[in-house]
């Protein structure tokens, strides 16, 4: 074990001490966030709203249009004006585009036609937002005027029931939950997913590098090949783990300091959120509806069970495939191209992985899901799917100690095969290694 430290021990200080590794650790979180704020900044200033002036010789609208204006559509209602005035303020810019609805216009018949016209071209969502807005009210009228309905009626016909999904325990399965969970097991998932990948070819790279530079030889002349090999996994983990552990701490504390780097900005979101509710006391009930239904999402879901998962199955996917890597490393010669070929077989059940995960976050409990989040191969990525949901709600007890139990013994089975292949393969040279000769190589006894 002494010389197991000693090498993990070179292993992280070598790469910790790094120029490359202080960049990328820092730099990348600083990056992510300064694209976050660049779109937040783009998304306020490029916000402007749409006018849209409407002669309304019908009285269809009855004025209802005011009542649809938020940040991003406007109406303005106008009396006589030609239709050569309008489109010389949409040539001064005073609005963007204006209609005019005859007094011959029938709304029944559905044969006369809305005429939108504009300066410019019109984006897909904002034309789609522009229609839904008028549609609202032209459904409306019809219904109050061919069923001579009265607008409470009118507004209690279109209210539906609440339906409510719940457990045999009596427990409420709310949909905000059910969003919720979806979105943090797919993040969880897609992390170890990343984290596979990343830093298993990191140990690759590693092993092969030594190899091709012929340090290997001299160390295994003091160590034993299997020393070797888990003294790197250990110590390239570890870098791993506690890059990891920073770019958390970085982002968290970059979006806490957001409201005191660009004030200006969160207080046009905040403007241009209570702007829609200050207008209706309807929209004002529904935000805050929708604020305290993520907020009860939020505290049913067991964030101590997940955090707990994910450290265990993110360092339990990283040994498993650290060790098959580092086989792989050990195998290859002067041309790293040797690797791709003996990758591909490794690589699979990561991204069979991932392909079983998408479907466990949206159904924890289907059958290929159990099986994903059993298997070794699979289960870092899909169980962390499926743990969102809850226990026993997404996975059972027993499935997920089933599941832990062989996550473990998969590691010391991939490890031991691992092991066999990378004392062989660190001293050879100058041969290319197939798969046939690797399984002559866990064949050989001694």
């Amino acid at each position: 074990m002494n010389k197991i430290s000693i090498i993990a021990r070179r292993e992280f200080l070598s790469r910790v001490q790094k120029k490359t590794f202080l960049l990328t650790t820092i730099g990348v979180p600083i990056l992510i966030f300064g694209i976050y704020a660049l779109i937040i900044f783009f998304a306020i200033q490029t916000s402007d709203n749409f006018t849209i002036a409407v002669e309304d010789k019908a009285n269809i609208f009855e004025g209802k249009l005011i009542e649809k204006n938020d940040s991003e559509i406007k109406f303005v209602m106008v009396n006589n004006l030609p239709k050569d005035s309008l489109t010389k303020q949409i040539e001064k810019e005073k609005i963007d585009a204006f209609v005019i609805i005859p007094e011959s216009f029938d709304i029944v018949s559905n044969k006369d036609s809305i005429q939108i016209i504009s300066g410019k071209s019109v984006g897909l969502i904002t034309r789609e937002k522009i229609m839904h807005k008028l549609n609202n009210i032209l459904e409306e009228k019809k219904m109050l005027g061919s069923l001579n309905l009265t607008k409470t009626q009118l507004d209690s016909l279109q209210q539906t029931n609440k339906i409510i999904f719940t457990s045999t325990t009596g427990k409420e399965d709310s949909g905000k939950k059910a969003g919720l969970s979806y979105g943090v097991g797919f993040v969880s998932g897609f992390l170890i997913y990343f984290i596979l990948f990343i830093y298993g070819t990191m140990v690759m790279r590693g092993v092969m590098e030594e190899k091709t530079n012929r340090i290997a030889e001299v160390i295994v002349s003091s160590v034993k090949p299997f020393q070797l090999m888990l003294g790197k996994i250990i110590g390239i983990g570890s870098v791993g783990l506690v890059q990891f552990i920073i770019w958390i701490v970085i982002v968290l504390g970059l979006q806490l300091l957001l409201p005191l780097i660009f004030p200006d900005i969160v207080s046009q979101m905040q403007a241009q959120t209570m702007q829609p509710a200050i207008a209706t006391g309807a929209a004002n009930a529904q935000e805050n509806a929708a604020i305290a239904g993520i907020v009860s999402g939020l505290s049913q879901i067991n964030w101590f069970l997940i955090i707990g998962c994910f450290v265990f199955y993110f360092l339990g996917g990283y040994f498993l495939y650290a060790s098959l890597f580092a086989a792989v490393g050990s195998t290859v010669n002067e041309d790293p191209q040797d690797a791709q070929s003996l990758m591909f077989p490794i690589t699979m059940p990561i991204i069979f992985g991932m392909v079983i995960m998408m479907n466990a976050v949206n159904d924890p409990n289907s059958s290929i899901a159990i099986f994903g989040s059993i298997f070794p191969l699979t289960s870092p990525i899909v169980m962390m799917a499926r743990v969102a949901h809850g226990v026993p709600d997404g996975v059972t007890v027993i499935q997920l100690i089933a599941s832990m139990v062989c996550l473990v013994v998969g590691f010391l089975a991939t490890t031991w095969l691992a092991a066999k292949i990378y004392r062989t393969g660190i001293l050879m040279y100058g041969k290319k290694v197939t798969w046939k000769i690797i399984g002559k190589w866990l064949l050989r006894k001694n």
